[in-house]
Formats: C-alpha cells, structure tokens, sequence
C-alpha cells in the first residue's frame, strides 16, 4: 500500500501486506515521484481520500455495527471505516510488528499473524471483510480469486467484501501499467509491485466466487496532483456512484455482498 496510506511518524507510508505466496517487493525511497511530491500535498489527498470511502460506506453498507475483518491490514486497518465500538475490528497482517502495533494503538480490537488466502477463521465469521489497499499488491505475485473466495466463505448471509484499490482504467493507472510493463516502475515511483486493477476484473472476481458486486469511485484525483488542481477535481468525485463513471476512478470501491 505504499503512498496510499495516511503519513505516519513524519514518514510517508510505505504499507504493503504478503499473499501466502512472498514478501511484497522493496521499496525504493529515493524514486522520482516522491522527490517531486510534497508531503503537504500527499496530505491533502489522504484526508480527502478517506472522507471519501466514509462517506460511501456510509450511504452504501448499510451497516452500524458488526464484526469487520482487515486483511492486509498494515498500520492502517480502517478504523476510521469501522469506528468502535460499534464495531469490532479484527486485523491481519504479515508483519508481527504490525499486528501487535494496532492493538497497541487501539486501531484493532484484535490482531492476528495471517496470510491472505489461507486464514483459519470459521466460516460466516464476519459482517465485512475488508482489503483496503491491499489486493494491488497480490496482483504481482499470483491470482486473487483464493482472496474473493476466502471472504464469500468467511462472510456472514448479507454481508460484504469491500475493496478499495487503484484503478486500471484512470490515465494514472494506465501510466502505472506502462511503467510496469516497461520494467521502470521502480525508478519512477519506488517499487514494481503497485499493479492498477482492471474494473472488469473486480466485479469479475466477485461474482466468481458468488458475490453480488457494486463498484464505485473514491476519487479521480492523484496524490501527485498539485493542491488547486486537487481542490479543482474533487467536486467531481460526486459522480463515483454512477456506474459508467465509476470505471473510471483512479481509486475504486468495490463492495460485493453475500446472498442474505
């Protein structure tokens, strides 16, 4: 999830969770993008980015409470998604720091070591399963349908996978795949692991594991974007709901429901 998250300590974030496969991929500090990026401007970007997924889960989840597990959870499980203690936060990650980290802090209720596609917990377990940035990074090392499977089994009748992830139909994402495929994404923004994800393809995945998916977009704007440039296209992020315009975030929603 690296230069996703909220900055943390004085630092950008650099979050990235493990499938059962590898280790996420280094990252590469001194890359173009953060040389040119302000951090006043990843700032601005990230508070907005994540009033934005409140406010859909909001009007779109229909849920008050309930039990809500963060896969991949990093530093950042999504607290400000689920606040307690309405809702009871569980985490995993691959990194035992941080899954002591976030119980430490308060961000979970209970944090587990785990590997995304392989997790033990009983089935019908959860209200929500949530991959917030996350699933972009198992996209380098393998398939994510262990990922959308695991949650249909671990979700409980009505309720929901939720994906928040990069866009692959956006110009942003579409630049990010080109630099992959160019194998200089490392130089360019600090690591070859960031794989935009195709809009098709999420609703594809959840409706094969037996979902019923939604997608929308968070934002169209990029954290690199200057702040009047930002300020200027945020009033379009209004449109994230409607279906043709949702395709094009550059940060989607998707939120795919088990049967009730």
């Amino acid at each position: 999830m690296r230069g996703h998250s909220p900055l943390d300590s004085g630092a950008i974030a650099t979050d990235c969770s493990e499938s059962e496969r590898a280790p996420c991929a280094p990252y590469q500090q001194r890359n173009l993008l953060d040389r040119l990026s302000s951090r006043s401007t990843l700032e601005l970007h990230y508070r907005h980015m994540m009033a934005r997924e409140h406010d859909l889960l909001t009007r779109r989840l229909g849920l008050v409470s309930g039990v809500v597990l963060s896969v991949g959870s990093g530093w950042h499980p999504g607290r400000h998604l689920f606040p307690a203690p309405s809702f009871r936060l569980v985490a995993v990650d691959a990194d035992p720091d941080r899954v002591a980290g976030v119980c430490e802090t308060g961000r979970a209720d209970e944090a587990h070591v785990g590997y995304a596609g392989r997790l033990e917990f009983p089935p019908r377990s959860f209200d929500v399963v949530l991959y917030r940035l996350v699933l972009h990074h198992i996209a380098f090392q393998g398939p994510l349908q262990p990922c959308f499977s695991e949650a249909a089994r671990l979700l409980r009748p009505g309720g929901a996978m939720v994906a928040i992830e990069p866009g692959l139909w956006h110009p942003v994402g579409l630049g990010l795949a080109l630099a992959n495929r160019a194998r200089v994404a490392t130089a360019i923004h600090g690591t070859p692991d960031d794989i935009p994800l195709s809009p098709r393809r999420l609703i594809g995945e959840a409706r094969a594991a037996g979902l019923d998916p939604e997608l929308h977009a968070v934002t169209y704007t990029w954290r690199r974007m200057a702040a009047p440039l930002q300020h200027s296209l945020q009033p379009l992020d209004e449109l994230g709901s409607r279906p043709r315009a949702a395709r094009l975030g550059h940060t989607l929603m998707l939120i795919a429901r088990a049967a009730g």
